[in-house]
């Protein structure tokens, strides 16, 4: 059987082996998917999970239980040889290793895309991956609590000053949720008023949210600035050293929350590939999905989708001519090229993709949400149905809708929780603060020797260094 190898479990990489799964004649290809992680993320739904809204683990697809006759790896393809046809694996557990196939599919994702600018690689966080939103939603939690416990100042004001970086879909919706949020906290805090919480959004170009109209994106401006957040347009970030956000129009600030949204770029594991690259580091590759070298001649067994890959978009709506990196376009990247890969194994022709945008929709806190469609904008409450139902079905598999369509149904009733679980970054501190430890051995004096298996301490009596001492009068009767 001919091996299909997919490099990264994400959105493209999770639906071509989904669908291959759903296609493909038994016997008919082996299939293998390499992701260190073992669940694909939903991200539309990272803003969510930050505010509360969503629980985290029904914002992630498990590889292994949906993909049930895909072989999962779990590691990082170091490095792509498709002169040879193998990959390096570094697995999460083990020794580096080589591994065949016959064809590869390229669906590697994107990281964040920071720039050099002073302090945002040691305080901002970005919004790629579950695990930082979890970071984010604790964080303003537990800030509530520290806060709450401070008289008004510069200490308590970093505490409650929340930025973010960046003033497209995903920064404003992060920005939106985290205020929603923040409002929606502080009738469980009586020690702090609406006043004491600030919210600065910094964009380096004169608007938010390209995606809109002008008029939408003047209407989410507007709404967010009366639910006390400010967007600061034409505003670049100059220093976040130590927490303190300096921005190019003089205003200085402290914060303890800084979230970086602003771009992504395809995954630097491009680099060690003898495929060919563009200019801003994605894959080469033509509308059918097939990678193609600088003379517009196909490689041959090499697909490519997602945010790793330079797709045209042929409905002439992209930017620079090429697909936008996001989930509407890595799902049916995903699919087509399922489709494509099946066709080719079959002697059968394959089909270019093409997909015409049918809109944009945000969510922007609970109950506020904006949609455009063409000329046709729809902004509040409408809009914010739309957000749901648009990405509660678009959720892979009926087992996560339910779980996101009944969390949110709970929530309705019983309200967000609001349980920091900040603490779970060090889990063993508990444990280690009150766990008993060896006593030092004296200076000049040898250990005891260890007592034998059938040797018994008398009560009252300590035992080897080490051993448990009966407490609060209890004895061993052993």
């Amino acid at each position: 059987m001919p091996k299909i190898l997919i490099v990264g479990g994400g959105y493209a990489g999770f639906y071509t082996a989904w669908k291959l799964e759903k296609w493909l004649r038994s016997g008919e290809a082996e299939v293998t998917v390499v992701d260190p992680l073992p669940y694909m993320t939903y991200q539309p739904f990272l803003p969510e999970v930050a505010s509360g809204s969503i629980e985290p683990r029904h914002a992630v697809v498990s590889l292994r239980r949906h993909l049930k006759k895909t072989k999962v790896i779990a590691g990082k393809v170091e490095k792509i040889t498709h002169a040879e046809k193998t990959v390096t694996i570094l697995p999460n557990a083990g020794e580096q290793y080589d591994l065949e196939y016959d064809i590869v599919v390229v669906t590697a994702g994107a990281v964040s895309r920071t720039f050099p600018i002073p302090g945002v690689a040691d305080e901002a966080i970005g919004l790629k991956t579950i695990e930082e939103a979890v970071a984010i939603r604790d964080r303003i939690l537990t800030n509530f609590d520290k806060a709450s416990q401070l008289p008004e100042g510069p200490e308590r004001d970093r505490l409650l000053t929340f930025v973010v970086v960046g003033g497209g879909f995903a920064g404003i919706e992060i920005f939106a949720e985290m205020r929603s949020f923040a409002s929606a906290l502080l009738d469980r805090y009586p020690e702090l008023a609406f006043e004491d919480t600030h919210f600065h959004l910094i964009e380096a170009m004169g608007r938010i949210m390209p995606e809109v109209s002008l008029k939408t994106a003047d209407w989410v401006i507007k709404n967010l600035a009366e639910r006390g957040a400010e967007i600061h347009l034409d505003t670049q970030l100059k220093s976040a050293v130590d927490g303190v956000v300096e921005l190019s129009t003089g205003e200085s600030f402290e914060s303890d929350t800084i979230v970086w949204t602003a771009g992504v770029m395809a995954s630097p594991m491009l680099k060690n590939t003898d495929l060919p690259i563009e200019e801003r580091g994605r894959l080469r590759v033509r509308p059918d999905l097939r990678v193609h070298d600088e003379n517009d001649e196909i490689v041959i067994d090499a697909w490519g989708a997602g945010d790793v890959s330079a797709v045209p978009d042929l409905s002439g709506g992209g930017v620079g001519g090429f697909c936008v990196p996001n989930a509407q376009h890595a799902v049916r990247q995903g699919k087509r090229l399922a489709k494509n890969l099946v066709a080719e194994l079959r002697g059968e022709d394959v089909e270019n993709y093409f997909h015409k945008n049918a809109g944009a929709v945000a969510g922007l806190g609970l109950g506020v949400g904006a949609f455009q469609s063409g000329k046709i904008g729809v902004t509040g409450l409408p809009a914010w149905f739309m957000h749901r139902g648009y990405h509660g079905l678009a959720m892979p598999s009926w087992e996560r809708k339910f779980r996101v369509i009944w969390g949110w149904v709970l929530n309705f009733f019983l309200g967000r929780d609001i349980v920091s679980l900040e603490a779970r970054v060090h889990p063993r501190a508990a444990f280690e603060e009150f766990a008993s430890r060896p006593r030092p051995a004296a200076a000049g004096v040898a250990a005891p020797a260890p007592a034998s298996a059938s040797a018994s301490t008398s009560a009252g009596h300590p035992g080897p260094a080490g051993a448990p001492v009966p407490v609060g009068g209890a004895v061993s009767k052993e």
